[in-house]
């Protein structure tokens, strides 16, 4: 009788999330994201709920089993669990309990493509990831005037990089982009030097490098880059965590900065995105509200959405609510969060970021950006 509640009590909410190992700043970046719209949730007069947080360990066959032990505890939704490995094993438990699984990031097609009917994903997919990422590429050459010829891929070889990496491959031919890919470079999730890949990488002479990363191996690159002094009109990330968090900004400094990612964003023009900008700056004045934090907010509305709507915390009813979600007013770039038959949320859009003055701004689509792009890249060795 796990899913038993009396009257007025909180809806148990279950929260998997990487917050240590090597995933570790995105997991704890969305734990704080999950936090402050629970809190922001509450204040607006929402239903209450208790969290229940449940460490991943970064490690995608602990995706089960923290799914396992959240249902037992008696949580009757979850949310989770930002590793598209860990998602897929966490699904699997959902699925099994017929308890809902709301996927705050995770980006693998494999989520939404196996038939789940209690997985609910408000995150893009890896070709769609892609897709926008071309869109804001095409648009970056029109803007600029700047038109690159060649490029090289690199990604980290993990689920989301592959997904990521084959997309690429396939949309660049479907889309005739006009930028011939000359090497596709794999490295490890673990990787400590990426001397040899980046040396391999120069000597290819691209264009345009086009890392898909963490935010660790993020790091490492731009750090071989200006140590190769690797001459280049833009790194361009084709959908990537890591270059927008304030843990890249802060270790790589001036080096860090005009590195771009194409990723879906908070919507800086939106009052309720600025709003909750405010909240969580007063609290957490030492970090930055970011994709991480944006999509792990919006998790939490809309279960919040769900359980108001269902009257219930009943995992069945939660499931039907979710099925029926329209949420028109949201932080994040794009159209209203609904979900198709898949379980998959279809409007999320994408932007062009890059970083100035060791701040991630929006440079692309031109109405909501909020600077101008600078390409080609000022040269390493001259900053």
């Amino acid at each position: 009788m796990r899913h038993v509640r009396a009257a007025g009590t909180p809806v148990k909410v279950g929260v998997l999330l990487p917050t240590s190992g090597v995933l570790a700043f995105l997991g704890q970046a969305c734990r704080r994201g999950i936090d402050l719209g629970a809190k922001m949730m509450a204040e607006n007069g929402a239903p209450a709920v208790e969290i229940l947080h449940v460490d991943t360990e970064s490690k995608a066959e602990q995706g089960r089993v923290a799914a396992e032990k959240l249902i037992r505890e008696g949580c009757s939704v979850l949310i989770g669990a930002f590793d598209s490995g860990t998602t897929i094993s966490a699904a699997q438990a959902a699925e099994a309990a017929k308890v809902p699984l709301v996927v705050n990031i995770a980006a693998a097609p494999q989520i939404t493509s196996q038939g789940f009917k209690y997985v609910f994903r408000n995150f893009t997919p890896g070709a769609t990831l892609v897709y926008n990422a071309v869109a804001r590429i095409k648009e970056l050459s029109s803007l600029t005037g700047v038109s690159p010829k060649t490029a090289v891929l690199m990604h980290v070889n993990d689920t989301f990089g592959h997904a990521v990496a084959k997309g690429v491959d396939i949309l660049w031919q479907k889309l005739n982009v006009p930028i011939e890919i000359v090497d596709t470079i794999s490295y490890s999730r673990l990787a400590k030097d990426m001397s040899v890949e980046i040396g391999r990488a120069k000597a290819a002479k691209p264009d345009i490098l086009m890392p898909v990363t963490r935010v660790n191996d993020a790091i490492l690159i731009v750090r071989e880059l200006v140590k190769q002094n690797v001459e280049l009109f833009g790194v361009i990330g084709p959908g990537s965590p890591g270059p927008y968090e304030k843990a890249f900004t802060d270790a790589t400094g001036k080096y860090g900065d005009e590195y771009m990612d194409c990723v879906p964003w908070y919507d800086p023009t939106r009052v309720k995105t600025r709003r909750a900008i405010a909240a969580f700056a007063e609290a957490y004045p030492d970090q930055r509200f970011e994709l991480n934090v944006g999509f792990s907010y919006e998790a939490v509305e809309i279960v919040a959405d769900a359980i108001a709507r269902a009257g219930s915390g009943e995992p069945g009813a939660l499931q039907a609510a979710l099925r029926a979600t329209n949420l028109q007013d949201h932080i994040m770039y794009g159209g209203p969060i609904t979900f198709d038959e898949t379980g998959q949320n279809p409007n999320i859009g994408g932007v062009l970021l890059q970083n100035q003055g060791g701040t991630p701004k929006v440079v692309g689509p031109a109405e909501i950006a909020v600077a101008k792009p600078v390409f080609p890249m000022t040269p390493f060795a001259e900053r």
